[in-house]
Formats: structure tokens, C-alpha cells, sequence
């Protein structure tokens, strides 16, 4: 990460192997979710003695599997959600405050992962008191449609909405997404300036942060 200049690196994946046949056990750590804080941890903490780098835990949460990842709602209890899903998640924050988050393509309980205020800044942020910034996975917006021909139930998350839950950069990003967020300010709904303002403000602490800055 010195050697290149990356500031983040988008690891590690700590999602919980829910099938063996899933196309992204290879990153994620187990079945579960203590082993996978644990170890999430360690290698946080491993990046971040090194000043100016970070880790990006993803994929905030419940990416249970790879076909369709971009369009599957994921139907889950609250005591499933807080046990299994987020515990690793929990305790990777908890234990070594990494830089970044990213959320994950899927909705959970017809929310996109990237919109829900609940998941970013209701529980990451004031329940476990993340300080980091969140971003989005590339193409959560849309652009980037893994399956372009065909035609899926759910769509893709708003960028507008992005910002109002608390996901502060949106990866790739493209002119479309702008659009939608100065139309939005514009319009006062459904985020104002002071929500704008508040994922720069995110942002702006972290590059201050990281060794590209200095």
C-alpha cells in the first residue's frame, strides 16, 4: 500500500459462508461471525500501525451470495441480523476502528444495504461509534449491471439516498449520480445540504488522515 500510494485497501471481506458454493468464500473467513471479527480485527489493526493507510471491512452486510448479488432482498430477523450478520462486523469495528466500510449490492428487508440509515448510521456509527467513512461497492447506483440482459425485480440503489442514509462515497460514481444529489439539494428532499456537507465533512477527515494527504 506505501509502495503504490493506496490509502484503502477494500479488504477484508468477512461476510458469513452460508454455502460453500458461494463465489466469495475465498475472501470471506467463516461460517462464523466471531471467527470472522476476530481475524478482520487482526488485520486491521496489522494495515492501520502503519500511518496513513487503512482497511475497508465489506461487504455491510448481508451479501449471502454471488449470483444476482446486485438484486436480492435478503428477508432476516433482527436477532439473525444482530448475532450472525453484523456481530463480525461489530467486533472488527469495535476492536480496531478501520478507516472504511463498504456496504454491499443487496437490499435486506426491501432496503438496499447503500440506503438504509438504519444499517450505517443508526447502528455502525451510534451504537458502535464507527468514525470512518462508508462507501458503496462499484456500480451500487447502477452503470455497471452485471447481468444487462435481464430484467431483475428490485432496482438499484438511489444516490440520493446514499447520502441520506450516511454512505458517504459512492464508487464509481457518474454524472447521473451527481445529478440526482444537486436536484435533490435543490429540492430539499430527500437530503438537504446539511446531509451533503456532512459525508464531505466524512470524507475531508479521513484524506487529512492518510499518507496521500501528507
Amino acid at each position: 500500500m506505501l509502495e503504490f500510494g493506496v490509502t484503502l485497501w477494500l479488504a477484508p471481506g468477512m461476510n458469513i459462508h452460508r454455502n460453500p458454493l458461494c463465489g466469495r468464500n475465498f475472501e470471506y473467513y467463516s461460517e462464523d461471525p466471531l471467527v470472522a471479527g476476530l481475524c478482520a480485527a487482526a488485520d486491521t489493526r496489522g494495515v492501520q500501525k502503519h500511518a496513513g493507510v487503512g482497511t475497508t471491512i465489506k461487504h455491510f452486510a448481508f451479501n449471502n451470495q454471488e449470483d444476482n448479488r446486485m438484486h436480492t432482498n435478503a428477508h432476516i430477523g433482527e436477532r439473525a441480523i444482530r448475532e450472525i450478520y453484523l456481530k463480525g462486523f461489530e467486533i472488527a469495528v469495535k476492536q480496531s476502528q478501520p478507516l472504511s466500510i463498504m456496504t454491499s449490492y443487496n437490499l435486506i428487508n426491501g432496503v438496499h444495504t447503500a440506503n438504509s440509515f438504519d444499517l450505517i448510521t443508526a447502528i455502525a456509527r451510534d451504537e458502535w461509534g464507527f468514525a470512518g467513512i462508508v462507501m458503496t461497492d462499484w456500480g451500487t447506483t447502477g452503470g455497471m449491471e452485471m447481468e444487462p440482459d435481464k430484467t431483475f425485480r428490485y432496482g438499484c440503489s438511489s444516490a440520493a439516498g446514499c447520502i441520506k442514509a450516511g454512505n458517504d462515497l459512492i464508487m464509481p460514481g457518474r454524472i447521473e449520480d451527481v445529478e440526482e444529489i444537486v436536484a435533490s439539494v435543490e429540492a430539499k428532499t430527500p437530503i438537504t445540504l446539511g446531509d451533503l456537507q456532512a459525508c464531505a465533512k466524512r470524507i475531508l477527515r479521513i484524506i487529512a488522515q492518510s499518507r496521500a494527504y501528507a
